[in-house]
């Protein structure tokens, strides 16, 4: 969607390419990220519409998406909407992206648990011991935990 080296508009039909050929080689799944976090729901739609016309099946698809602008759920809302089911998330929204100077981290598995859930899917995770490691690795690493969903469930232990 996004990319510190192609810019912020990403082709699609490049995108769709490359995974099939991934694909060809037998990975069992790609990972499409939106490493630098501008992803918006026109462009995440866009970007696996296109991929559904290229024949890319979506059951060897995930989104990777950062939370730099805060659009990582509405774009995962979108994905879901077109049939991709499967997300990568960080506990407490650690990580970042070294080479995009600004570019935050992946979408807190906590928020997007919430959000699954209360979309009435299953994960099979426990949503309060997420919370639970969430704040324990973001004090153990002395920073802020960054999932809303996470210093939302503390505060209310607390």
């Amino acid at each position: 969607m996004g990319c510190p080296y192609e810019g912020p508009n990403v082709n699609p039909v490049k995108v769709a390419q490359i995974s099939q050929r991934l694909l060809a080689m037998g990975a069992y799944e790609v990972s499409l990220g939106d490493t630098i976090g501008l992803g918006t729901t026109q462009k995440t739609r866009n970007l696996l519409r296109v991929l559904y016309d290229e024949g890319v099946p979506f059951n060897r698809l995930a989104l990777h998406l950062h939370d730099t602008f805060g659009q990582a759920l509405v774009n995962t809302a979108s994905a879901l909407e077109l049939g991709i089911t499967s997300f990568d998330s960080s506990v407490a929204g650690l990580g970042g992206c070294p080479y995009a100077k600004g570019a935050t981290g992946n979408v807190a598995t906590e928020d997007l648990v919430h959000f699954l859930h209360g979309s009435g899917l299953q994960t099979g995770l426990d949503l309060d011991m997420l919370v639970d490691i969430g704040d324990w690795i973001s004090s153990a690493l002395g920073r802020e935990n960054s999932s809303r969903a996470g210093r939302a469930m503390t505060a209310k232990k607390q």
